[in-house]
């Protein structure tokens, strides 16, 4: 019987690595897919025939190395694995791979495992294992492009409205659904005050989705708190970035990943624990 969360955990970790290999595709292919699309839907406004373009999806074409375009085969896409074999490099030009593929596969790994092991086996940690891969998913994107796609920020609101509609989460409908209002609304407010007082704007309209949902998964209660430790991350985050010269031109760094980070920390320890740990 002892073994059993050990076993549920294990296997749940197990998935999260080969989720994890899926994000890695999704993260860099779909603000390519949003690219092409946008580019379609201007070219269709200005009534001209829009560019030619390769079928390009989360499927397909098979993934390939950037530098040599060598067909990776499917014992070279092992998570963690290949990449320890190959010694993160290609099997073909020995290009290095980004560490990163790896780093978000063993992320992955890691949250889904703490899901089993906080829930058991059973659907709700499933459940929190897919908020984490969405949110994972959304924080390395935003860091990329700071975009934060309307086809992840959306499903992860309504996820949360109808798991607290069906009991799947502690939060009742009603502080879930003032969740995702005070999340939108606050944010927006505050984008629209530094827009007209500086001529700027400070946030995307991204943020205030992924704020939104994350009312929506923890309850109004909790906004305050991830916003708060939000913050918190971000400036600590900026802080180093500024003294080891790593901010973009502008001094730009995207909200989304703090956000995102907060989410995880209140999943993890709590709205309350967060608070506590901010010192209030």
């Amino acid at each position: 019987m002892l073994l059993t969360p050990w076993l549920d955990a294990t296997l749940f970790g197990i998935l999260g690595l080969l989720v994890g290999s899926f994000l890695n595709v999704v993260i860099y292919r779909l603000p390519v897919m949003l690219e092409a699309q946008w580019r379609a839907e201007c070219a269709e406004l200005a009534e001209k025939e829009p560019p030619a373009a390769k079928r390009f999806n989360l499927l397909l074409p098979r993934s390939r190395c950037p530098k040599c375009s060598h067909q990776i085969p499917w014992y070279e896409n092992i998570p963690l694995v290949s990449y320890l074999l190959l010694r993160g490099k290609c099997s073909a030009c020995k290009t290095p791979i980004s560490l990163r593929y790896p780093m978000v596969e063993l992320a992955t790994g890691a949250l889904f495992f703490y899901c089993a092991g906080k829930w058991g086996g059973g659907g709700t940690a499933l459940l929190w294992s897919a908020f984490t891969a969405t949110v994972l998913t959304l924080a390395v994107i935003d860091w990329d492009t700071t975009l934060l796609p309307d086809d992840v920020t959306l499903p992860l609101l309504w996820a949360g409205l109808i798991a607290a509609a069906l009991h799947w989460t502690p939060v009742a409908l009603p502080a879930a659904l003032w969740g995702a209002v005070g999340g939108y609304l606050s944010l927006w407010l505050v984008y629209w005050a530094f827009k007209l007082s500086t001529g700027k704007e400070g946030m995307g309209f991204g943020d205030f989705k992924l704020f939104a949902a994350l009312g929506a998964w923890f309850g109004w209660q909790a906004l305050i708190p991830i916003i708060l430790m939000a913050s918190v991350i971000g400036a600590v985050v900026g802080i180093a970035m500024k003294f080891s010269s790593g901010l973009r031109p502008g001094g730009y760094v995207p909200f989304g990943p703090f956000l995102a980070g907060a989410g995880l920390t209140a999943m993890i320890f709590g709205p309350d624990a967060i608070l506590h740990f901010i010192g209030l």
